[in-house]
C-alpha cells in the first residue's frame, strides 16, 4: 500500500508540475495576445479590433484561473489524503510530504498572495476593461459593437469576481486548521 501511495504521489507531482508551466506560459501568451490586439488598432480605422482583447483575455484567463485551481487541489490533495495515509502506515506515524503545508506557513504569504491577486486582475481583467473604455471614448460603432463591448465587459468582471473568489489570501487552508 505504501508504495502505491507513493506512487500516486509522484504521478499527482507530475501533473502539478506541468499544470503551473502550462498556467505561467499562459500569462506570457495573454500578454502577446494583447500586444498584438493593440497593434492592430492603433489605427483609427481599425479601432474596433480592441474588441477583440475582451474574449482573448477571457479565454485566456479562465484556463489560467482553473490551472491555478487544480494546481493547488493537487497540494491539498497531497497534504489532506496521501501525506496522511502514508502517516498511518510509518511506525513512527510522523508527518510525510511537509513541505505541502510548511510553505504555506510563511509568513509573507498572504501579502505575496495579494500581490498575485493584483497582478492576475491587471492582467486579464484591467487590460481588457482599459481596451474597451479606450474603444468608448474613441468613435465607436453601430449598436451591435456597443451591445458586444457591454457584454465584453459583464463578462470581464464576472471573470474578475471568479479571480477573487479563487484566491488563497489565507495564510494557510481552511482545511490544515484541523490538522
Amino acid at each position: 500500500m505504501e508504495q502505491l501511495l507513493v506512487l500516486e504521489y509522484e504521478h499527482i507531482k507530475d501533473e502539478q508540475k506541468s499544470r503551473i508551466g502550462f498556467r505561467d506560459n499562459l500569462l506570457y501568451a495573454t500578454l502577446a495576445s494583447m500586444a498584438g490586439v493593440v497593434a492592430l488598432s492603433i489605427d483609427p480605422e481599425t479601432r474596433a479590433a480592441l474588441l477583440l482583447l475582451p474574449p482573448v483575455s477571457l479565454l485566456l484567463g479562465w484556463t489560467y484561473l482553473i490551472n491555478d485551481e487544480k494546481i493547488s487541489a493537487i497540494g491539498r490533495y497531497i497534504r489532506e489524503q496521501i501525506g496522511p495515509r502514508l502517516a498511518v502506515l510509518q511506525s513512527d506515524r510522523e508527518k510525510v510530504f511537509g513541505w505541502e503545508s510548511a510553505h504555506r506557513s510563511d509568513p509573507r504569504r498572504t501579502v505575496r498572495k495579494q500581490i498575485q491577486l493584483g497582478v492576475d486582475l491587471i492582467a486579464f481583467c484591467g487590460a481588457p476593461l482599459a481596451a474597451l473604455v479606450v474603444y468608448w471614448v474613441g468613435t465607436p460603432g453601430g449598436p451591435l459593437l456597443i451591445t458586444v463591448s457591454v457584454l465584453e465587459a459583464l463578462c470581464t468582471a464576472a471573470l474578475a469576481w471568479q479571480i477573487v473568489m479563487y484566491a488563497d489570501l489565507g495564510r494557510s487552508h481552511p482545511h490544515l486548521q484541523a490538522s
